[in-house]
């Protein structure tokens, strides 16, 4: 630790100095990419480390990537040193889901270490997900790979850039493998801006300040996540809490797959032990230790204070235990493209062992899936590949005094967004027939759960390919204090003569021609509390408004309405 003495005044401002600079270099990445799945949908995180690889400041766009970016940064570390090896203007580029901070291959880190006066003094790092990085299917992740080789490239924590020169073989092995090298290429120089703003922003700082103040600034910013983390933990129950669940299938036919936690909260720690959880399995839905530790984060984060400013000191109270081997922490080779599908267990399984005993933190179970949809083939206007890679939103659950939110991105994506109807009809082979509310049953309560959508892509050309992994299309989202359960994730296939495909959970390279509809339906959260409580009038707004049909409002709460006395938009109490 720097021994310099600093005014409280100044430790301040270059605190958040320090957030602001992760705020820029998050922005710079947006502006400068070339993918949607990057500018509009803001699938990607920035971060600032001290020189020991001590999380400082991130900017997410995904809150699941809050493990991510300091393990990269401590992988890159480990390989190269802190010196000699590494030198000003070096950039290193992994996504090594087995040790290089990685969670699979389409989310690609890049590092880059910061010297002040020729001294090390921090690391800058970013995390985004890559339109396309080769393997064996447009889009590169998939639901039936059976090894991480044919999932993209890897990049096992090697020099993009050599002291300010970018490596110009590297650059065209990676061009020659994938399948658009302009947008591939375009993120990769986005991700380097990015970095170059924010080491700029913290030579600024040291220049103004002095790098030893930083440094105490650094350390003090550090402690301080670790004050009010261990606050808000003093604010938690204490003791063991348990809970179980089932992940549906591995995407080749496997399944279902048994997952558990135990939850140990005492005053020094937040323990959460997934011993016990079903092993690696064959297909692609596999997690690794990082995405582990980014799950347990987040659910800390929601339990205790989500406006704690994320850095490392913030979750030292944290742990993870998990042997290694499991659907959790999978071993190189196993196939990790859709990890997600299994992370967000990690996060859901802790919420769900605390929700009943922090009720006013923590709601019912919720859509969890990414949804995540590829939608690949030749564009009708130019002939060339086109790729639509997205994450859908859903419900999620009520909490004790509240109904479920409608029409949100999962835990894991958090701040992110869809892509607009318009720039998708604009720059892909499909048109927006519908997207929705829907009425699926489901998350029936006192409080009722958030409803999910439904999403219909047309394809206007032949040759259109559709992958999608819709987790808990079997095992619906858990209801609370008496509420019931929420309604399924799926997919359907709607041919243009009428006959239909489906539900499916997870679906591969399924081939549409035009005409043809993949109709994409999320989840209900689940519900809180015993239907019969809710409120005759809500219940008829909830008709009225398309949240739930006459004949639910009869069966699961108990509302007498007669369908004819339902006009469109307007609900009329049946005459006495």
């Amino acid at each position: 630790m720097a021994t310099t003495l600093v005014d409280p005044f100044t430790i301040e401002i270059i605190k958040n100095s320090l957030v602001a600079i992760g705020d820029e270099m998050f922005y710079a990445l947006q502006r400068t990419s070339k993918s949607t799945i990057i500018y509009e949908t803001l699938d990607y995180g920035v971060a600032i480390t001290d020189a020991d690889g001590r999380l400082v400041a991130q900017g997410n766009g995904v809150p699941l990537f809050i493990g991510t970016l300091d393990a990269a940064v401590n992988a890159v570390r480990d390989k190269f040193g802190v010196s000699g090896q590494l030198r000003p203007g070096d950039i290193v580029v992994t996504n090594d889901p087995y040790g290089g901070g990685g969670t699979h291959l389409s989310d690609v880190s890049l590092i880059m270490p910061i010297y002040h006066e020729g001294e090390l003094v921090a690391f800058v790092g970013n995390k985004a997900h890559w339109t396309e990085l080769g393997g064996k299917d447009p889009g590169s992740w998939t639901t039936d790979s059976t090894e991480v080789y044919q999932e993209g490239l890897q990049f096992p924590n090697v020099k993009l850039f050599n002291q300010g020169e970018p490596d110009e073989a590297l650059l065209d092995l990676i061009a020659a493998n994938v399948r658009l090298p302009d947008m591939t290429l375009g993120d990769l120089w986005a991700g380097v801006a990015a970095l170059r703003v924010g080491e700029r922003r913290f030579l600024d700082l040291c220049d103004k300040y002095t790098r030893d103040t930083v440094l105490v600034a650094i350390d003090s910013l550090l402690d301080y996540g670790e004050e009010m983390a261990r606050q808000e933990l003093g604010r938690l129950p204490k003791g063991t809490f348990e809970a179980e669940d089932m992940i549906d299938d591995d995407g080749i036919g496997n399944g279902p797959f048994p997952v558990r936690v135990r939850v140990t909260i005492s005053d020094e720690e937040f323990v959460a032990d997934f011993t016990g959880s079903h092993p690696q399995v064959p297909g692609p839905i596999n997690n690794t230790r990082t995405g582990l530790a980014s799950g347990v984060r987040a659910v800390f984060k929601a339990v205790t204070n989500p406006a704690i400013p994320a850095n490392g000191g913030a979750f030292r109270p944290v742990r993870a235990i998990c042997p290694d081997g499991t659907v959790f922490t999978a071993q190189r080779p196993a196939p990790v493209s859709t990890y997600w599908e299994t992370m967000l267990y990690a996060t859901d399984l802790i919420w769900k062992a605390l929700a009943p005993h922090v009720p006013e933190r923590l709601p019912a179970g919720h859509m969890l899936s990414v949804c995540g949809t590829v939608l690949a083939g030749p564009n009708p206007d130019t002939g060339e590949l086109f790729l639509l890679v997205e994450p859908l939103v859903g419900g999620w659950g009520a909490g004790h005094d509240k109904d479920g939110e409608n029409g949100q991105f999962c835990v894991g994506d958090g701040e992110t967004y869809n892509i607009p109807i318009e720039i998708t009809e604009t720059r892909y082979g499909v048109i927006v027939d519908q997207y929705a509310f829907h009425t699926e049953d489901g998350g029936a309560g006192e409080f009722r759960g958030g409803k999910g959508v439904v999403l219909d892509y047309r394809a206007v050309g032949d040759g259109t390919y559709l992958t999608g992994t819709f987790g808990r299309h079997k095992y619906k989202p858990w209801g609370m204090n008496g509420g019931h359960e929420g309604s399924p994730n799926f997919i359907k296939v709607i041919r243009r003569d009428g006959s239909e495909e489906g539900p499916f959970g997870k679906v591969a390279r399924l081939r549409l021609e035009k005409g043809d509809v993949a109709r994409l339906v999320t989840a209900t959260g689940g519900g809180y509390g015993d239907p019969r409580r809710r409120p005759r009038g809500r219940v008829l707004a909830d008709i009225r408004d398309g949240y739930i049909n006459v004949e639910q409002a009869n069966r699961d709460y108990g509302v007498d309405v007669d369908a004819t006395t339902v006009a469109p938009g307007i609900v009329q109490e049946p005459s006495t």
